[in-house]
């Protein structure tokens, strides 16, 4: 759509209210709401906030920014005002006050790795499996961690307790304009998938931020708290958010060769190689928060390990066995509190690194991993990811291509928080200890 577009559709769907909408480094999404009035002069990229509030952005004595709304993101939030009295959404790019977009925005770096791929004649195309929890509220509308019922993967009704809050979310997203894949209770206790249609990196990445405020907004209607964190349950699985992905060259899968090993192309191999190569560095991204690394522990189901394998599920990098133009290779690490226009950046920038340098992966690995030992991995080659977020940080320190991914405002302010974020951790003093110490000692 273009910006008339825009506003006659603003006027057919009766809105009276716009949120213009973005998204700060760390992941949460941010808006502010104008009446529709004011909707030419948004689109027009005449509406000024302030920078400097927004962490990860601008310092106080260069704080002006300015909203740079993409029409194509234009759509009414089903749960807010009336048929005759709506809000509607557009997501946006932020720009500095000479027009420039600005580097610490994520969804403008990610355009700009994109653009990266352009030139070399891809296209990227992302398909992602995000799991979340549902949790009761205590009395006081405060979440807790008690899950609303005690069913486990694919489980039905009365078991599934979740199933009509789930079929809310769907028919939320319906009317947003998703194409829904799947829905089902996951493994865990009062743990649940929602899958959507693949479609190109940044139109995914959108309604990655999308799903994941419409899930919660829902849970909540629902009286429930939703939530991405990735390890909210000591001793049950944790939420991940396996990241299916492909390169296209015009209209073909360039990941696909019917002749090659497997059905993969030499830019398939090189790409998976990439990715393997960065892995620690793109864990920092991909699996952002303390919480992260309690997810990633052997025995919960979540790769450890940095192998690849044509379907091995315990691996980092499994490549599902549809071809064709299905033909894709899904990275199985992160989870879904990333922030996904830098998760996203981060991943092709490393398997364009490896197209661009010809890299060859390791062999695939065929056996279940968790089930080696430490002598059988070595020997194997097999690294394991970084154990906790200061460690992955250092790798993405270490990591010039991965720098280079996030561009250097989001990279120093990115590490500079992360860094603070793991030492207020460190300095806290946890139940854990007072459990295992107190009467101890």
């Amino acid at each position: 759509m273009d910006r008339q577009e825009v506003v006659e559709r603003c006027r057919r769907d009766n809105v009276a209210f716009v949120r213009l909408q973005f998204t700060e480094p760390y992941g949460p999404v941010k808006n502010v709401s104008i009446p529709v009035d004011e909707l030419e002069k948004a689109l027009a990229n005449e509406l000024m906030f302030d920078g400097s509030s927004i962490r990860g952005f601008k310092r106080i004595e260069q704080s002006d920014m300015y909203f740079l709304p993409d029409p194509n993101t234009y759509t009414v939030l089903p749960w807010r005002g009336t048929e005759a009295n709506r809000t509607a959404r557009l997501i946006c790019d932020v720009a500095d006050p000479d027009g420039t977009p600005f580097a610490g925005d994520p969804r403008t770096n990610l355009k700009r790795v994109l653009k990266r791929a352009a030139d070399m004649g891809y296209t990227m195309n992302v398909g992602p499996e995000a799991e979340f929890f549902l949790f009761k509220l205590d009395a006081d509308g405060n979440p807790t961690v008690d899950p609303h019922d005690a069913a486990t993967y694919f489980d039905v009704a009365p078991l599934d307790r979740g199933e009509d809050c789930r079929r809310d979310i769907e028919l939320t997203l319906q009317q947003m304009g998703f194409s829904l894949e799947a829905a089902h209770h996951e493994v865990a206790i009062g743990q649940h998938e929602i899958d959507f249609r693949h479609a190109d990196a940044l139109a995914t990445a959108d309604n990655l931020v999308t799903f994941r405020m419409v899930v919660k907004v829902i849970a909540a209607r629902h009286g429930m708290h939703a939530t991405f964190m990735a390890k909210p349950i000591h001793g049950e699985n944790g939420s991940g958010m396996h990241v299916n992905q492909s390169l296209a060259r015009g209209d073909e899968n360039a990941f696909l060769d019917e002749s090659g090993d497997l059905s993969l192309s030499s830019d398939c191999r090189s790409y998976i190689a990439g990715v393997l190569e960065h892995l620690p560095a793109i864990t920092a991204v991909a699996n952002p928060t303390v919480n992260s690394y309690k997810r990633l522990l052997p025995g919960y189901e979540a790769p450890v390990y940095v192998a690849w394998s044509p379907g091995n599920r315990s691996a980092a990098i499994r490549v599902p066995a549809k071809r064709g133009q299905s033909t894709r290779i899904e990275l199985r690490t992160p989870d879904p509190t990333a922030n996904p226009y830098l998760a996203l950046a981060c991943m092709l920038e490393a398997g364009l690194d490896g197209i661009n340098r010809g890299m060859q992966p390791p062999e695939p690995v065929n056996q279940n991993i968790y089930h080696l030992s430490a002598e059988d991995s070595r020997e194997l080659g097999i690294g394991s990811l970084p154990h906790d977020l200061s460690h992955a940080l250092d790798a993405l320190e270490a990591d010039e291509v991965m720098r280079g991914a996030l561009g250097d405002h989001i990279f120093t302010e990115y590490v500079r928080l992360k860094r603070e974020e793991w030492a207020a951790y460190n300095e806290q003093v946890h139940q854990w200890e007072i459990d295992e110490y107190m009467d101890r000692y």
